[in-house]
């Protein structure tokens, strides 16, 4: 695992309890069978925290992430290939379902080398020697069926020494003794063979008592008569089928399926060949509407009785309008059509592709994975065992997946559509052929465009063929075939019949980096009124080579949008030039409307003050955040499209006009990706002022993420160039940001120092610039080391800062802080407490801030455990960690995994609090966060024995770290005080 270092594990509880996982790979063992593997029936009273603790010593010596940790006891994680018995059965189940017997007998030839003896053969524990045994049994079986193999092949006289020392390690196995006689008699040592006979039957009455089976008696007289039959070679077993009967969940496949003869045969004899060698992985991809999914479920009914344990399906949703499934989403949707309940499958994306895996191994499953993004959506979805198969369709070519069986799809032949559009409409098909053949021209002979022809036709009964297709022209059908990636033609024709400003309109939407546009952005693009924009993005639905999948908000096929863009670099350079321009400023400026009036000095001292290209589009403007949100998936293409055009102001003021908007709804991706792009962009370009700004709002989100070291270093660079710059409001700016970086860090005297520099800048020059962030860092900071009056005063002076501007977020935020500060140094109780946090709780929805309503969970679920009620706590922790871990903020994801675990620490959960303790210091420790370290630490050392040298270890390190960041306490008030409270 891991790195493969070897790691000597030579205690023997440590053993036992490793040997007991790693014999049941990824499950959860339960502290009652390690500790009844340990012990035995008569377990010490100290037994489940001396499990903890041998769980603990493995965890130094195993890889991160090795050992899983439950509520009810712990378990191994295991990557494919890693666990030689896993792969032994593997390659056992390839060799059985094999339908060459010499790829069956490679098989087993691999599968028998991994042993190196019998299982868990030092140890002795009564419970690791039972599951050991249920190995060595599987070994001797693969062992037996691999020697008919062997002797069919007539390898007898190569096997003489290997029967033989197995027949001495095996002695009370009788196939294996007629395996040794037959290989004898085949050598011509028929006097052996029958002396092996004699020696059976001996060894046999003396242990057990009995004489030889049937079987062998049966060859004894055979190899007396000098004739004994070829052996057969054994049918591999079907396995079982599950235990509720057949899964069939398959959508209905149409009952109209035309042509595709050829594809079909090659598909299934292909499928046939490989079936017995491993899993079966076919992918069929071509253009859009050109028919995957439904020749997969086609195929997949042909070939179903092949798989008769369970048919699957999901859609992946690589081209929709929906982003594409998660493969962590997708494996939930498979396991709960296997039968099983949201609570059995693991919410850990690792986890989950272990379980998915141990429950299709030996089944013989059919899956069809439709509309698949990329190779690796489906990487940990394809089955690994034989017996199985995955059909997989895609638009495009899956070039990452290896050993698969291809099938690209063209259109249909000219007779294989016509005989589609009969099989839809009728009788009116055969009564105008050369108008069907013209429609079906017209169609590209894609099939979607064929289908919804003749359904067209189907549900207008009094139609003609010539009547649809007159009206071809404003129809859905040019849409429909104008997912044709090769031939362009149908596209051409409606572009064509455009009159010439919508031709322009539409050669210019081509030019465009987003995924979707709205009138605003036609406008900028065009250089229209906004009305003229509004009327030719109605024309362009029209002729559908636009959708509107929302009111307002319009969108290009994929493939529709290639083609503009195959024209739009036709046009003029500066034409294009004009276009992006004005896009990009729009993109700008509808960004700057969506920042927080409080946070604008700072903004536009930054940017420099722009003014827009276009006033009347952002005047018209009705929802900022509305448009922010729509627009976030795609703001990198626009960063990207800036510094391809050579337009590097727009490379970097579009991500900082981003930020704040971002930020407070808790988007750190979305920040790191377009900061760390425009960082790439400009890093070498010797603009320091814009350097300078996007690396001091980079650090942002290496800070959330718990990359501190990365932030500081991004900061020290941005205090540099504005000191080299002279721009001191700026640089005030990012010593309090560098004072938030030491205060996650725990460095509180260098985020005291830092704030005060910052704040010295501000004060000596007499500038505007938001304090409000620096003060309430130096106000937490001061709250963390008990200095509360100080850290009040500082608190006040934040609320002040903020409430001149009236905005939700900055008001939340404020008002929080003092409301912790205040129920910490004892000047309000858990009733007031409780109104503040409902009161920051209405602010943080109405400004839509995530981060902030973390915040409020994680704060309610303190004032819920400090009144003993703690399943209400539990569930507002629980609240807060879900929004951290989506928001990718690993900073409070370490904190509420904290208060999480002192909660179950008070309601007496010691293994669930343990968990989460080990979860914070993972966290913190990745982040070197001092302060949530010692925490941790203590933490963890209060859910250990109270005699465990561990604990009192982790109490002394503890101390330490609070000592040396400046909390000064004894080993006693760690754990009474740093363990038990927030």
């Amino acid at each position: 695992m891991g790195d493969e270092r070897p790691v000597a594990v030579t205690a023997g509880r440590d053993r036992v309890v490793l040997a007991m996982m790693l014999l049941h790979p990824g499950r959860i063992v339960s502290l009652g069978e390690l500790t009844e593997a340990v012990w035995g029936a008569d377990p010490p009273a100290t037994a489940r925290g001396q499990v903890q603790t041998c769980v603990s010593r493995l965890r130094r010596g195993l890889p991160a992430e090795a050992i899983m940790t439950d509520p009810a006891g712990y378990g191994i994680r295991v990557g494919p290939g890693e666990l030689d018995s896993e792969r032994f059965l593997t390659l056992v189940d390839m060799a059985r379902t094999a339908s060459d017997p010499q790829v069956a007998r490679a098989a087993y030839r691999e599968a028998l080398d991994l042993w190196r003896g019998p299982a868990c053969a030092e140890i002795d524990a009564s419970a690791v020697r039972q599951a050991a045994a249920m190995l060595d049994q599987r070994r001797a079986i693969a062992l037996e069926d691999a020697m008919d193999l062997e002797l069919a092949a007539g390898r007898a006289r190569e096997l003489l020494g290997e029967l033989a020392a197995q027949v001495d390690r095996f002695p009370l196995r009788e196939r294996l003794r007629g395996q040794l006689m037959l290989a004898l008699f085949r050598s011509g040592r028929r006097a052996d063979a029958l002396a092996e006979f004699r020696r059976a039957r001996d060894v046999l009455r003396d242990e057990l008592g009995i004489e030889p089976g049937r079987e062998l008696q049966d060859l004894h007289r055979d190899i007396l008569a000098g004739s004994v039959p070829e052996v057969p070679v054994a049918t591999p077993a079907t396995p079982a089928m599950p235990a509720n009967g057949p899964i069939r969940c398959l959508p209905r496949t149409v009952t109209d399926f035309t042509g595709r003869t050829e594809q079909v045969d090659r598909l299934i004899a292909g499928i046939k060949a490989a079936e017995p060698v491993g899993p079966v992985v076919a992918v069929l991809d071509g253009m859009a509407g050109s028919g995957k999914t439904t020749l997969a479920l086609h195929v997949a009914t042909l070939i179903g009785d092949r798989f008769p344990d369970a048919h699957l399906f999901v859609d992946l949703q690589g081209h929709s309008e929906l982003d594409p499934v998660d493969p962590s989403a997708a494996l939930l949707v498979l396991l709960r059509q296997l039968g099983h309940s949201a609570e059995e499958i693991p919410s850990e994306p690792v986890q989950r592709v272990g379980f998915w895996r141990s429950q299709v191994a030996g089944r013989r499953l059919l899956i069809v994975l439709d509309n698949v993004a990329t190779s690796a959506q489906i990487a940990d979805l394809l089955p690994t065992t034989p017996g199985s198969m995955a059909l997989v369709t895609g638009r495009r070519r899956l070039a990452g997946l290896d050993g698969i069986q291809l099938e690209s799809l063209p259109v249909l032949t000219h007779d294989e559509a016509m005989a589609l559009l009969e099989r839809i409409v009728g009788e009116r098909v055969r009564e105008e052929p050369r108008a069907a053949a013209e429609v079906v021209r017209r169609c590209g002979a894609l099939p979607l465009a064929v289908r919804l022809a003749g359904a067209r036709l189907a549900h207008r009964p009094r139609w003609r063929v010539t009547d649809l297709l007159r009206r071809l022209g404003e129809s859905a059908l040019p849409e429909l075939a104008a997912e044709d990636r090769t031939v362009t033609g149908a596209f051409t024709l409606t572009y064509r019949q455009l009159p010439p400003r919508l031709q322009r309109v539409f050669r210019l939407l081509g030019v465009h980096p987003g995924a979707t546009v709205d009138d605003l952005a036609v406008a900028a693009l065009t250089g229209l009124s906004l009305d003229e924009a509004r009327d030719a993005l109605d024309e362009l639905v029209d002729v559908h080579l636009l959708e509107e999948p929302e009111r307002g908000v319009y969108r290009m096929h994929d493939l529709i949008r290639e083609y503009a863009g195959m024209l739009a670099a036709d046009l003029p350079a500066p034409d294009r030039h004009a276009a992006l321009t004005g896009v990009l400023d729009l993109e700008l400026h509808t960004l700057i409307a969506a920042v927080a009036s409080s946070h604008h000095d700072v903004l536009h001292r930054d940017l420099g003050w722009p003014r827009p290209d276009r006033p009347d589009l952002v005047a018209a403007l009705e929802d900022p955040y509305a448009r922010l949100e729509r627009e976030r998936p795609g703001l990198a293409a626009f960063v990207d499209a800036a510094a391809d055009a050579g337009q590097p102001g727009y490379v970097w003021r579009i991500p900082r006009a981003a930020w704040q908007p971002l930020f407070f709804r808790g988007y750190m991706d979305d920040i790191r990706e377009l900061h760390q792009r425009a960082m790439d962009r400009i890093g070498k370009s010797g603009d320091k002022a814009a350097i300078a700004t996007i690396a001091n709002y980079l650090a942002s989100a290496y800070s959330r993420g718990g990359e501190h070291g990365p932030a500081e270093e991004y900061l020290l660079l941005a205090i540099r160039l504005r000191r080299e710059l002279g721009e001191h409001g700026a640089l005030a700016t990012s010593y309090g940001n560098l004072g938030t970086i030491y205060q996650s860090q725990g460095r509180f005297a260098e985020a005291i120092e830092a704030v005060h520099t910052s704040r010295r800048i501000v004060a000596r020059r007499r500038m505007q610039s938001s304090t409000a962030g620096p003060l309430g860092t130096l106000a937490e900071v001061l709250g963390l080391l008990g200095r509360y009056d100080e850290a009040l005063h500082y608190a006040g002076l934040r609320l002040l800062a903020v409430v001149e501007h009236d905005e939700d977020g900055p008001i939340a935020l404020a008002l929080l802080l003092l409301q912790r500060l205040k129920y910490a140094h004892g000047r309000i109780g858990v009733d007031t407490a409780h109104r503040y946090v409902d009161a920051v709780q209405r602010l943080a929805v109405r400004s839509d801030s995530r981060s902030i309503l973390a915040d409020v969970h994680n704060d309610r679920a303190r004032l819920f455990r400090d009144a003993g009620r703690y399943a209400e706590a539990c569930a507002e922790h629980r609240r807060a960690l879900d929004l951290a871990v989506r928001m990718r903020d690993t900073r409070h994801e370490s904190e509420f995994a904290h208060g999480l675990a002192t909660t179950l620490y008070r309601t007496g959960d010691t293994a669930g609090a343990r968990a989460m303790f080990e979860r914070s210091l993972r966290l913190a420790t990745a982040g070197q966060m001092a302060y949530s370290i010692a925490r941790a630490q203590a933490g963890l050392a209060a859910c250990l024995e109270p005699g465990d040298p561990e604990a009192a270890g982790l109490r002394a390190r503890a101390a330490e770290l609070f000592r040396r960041i400046g909390i000064d306490c004894g080993e006693a008030e760690v754990e009474r005080g740093w363990s038990g409270d927030d």
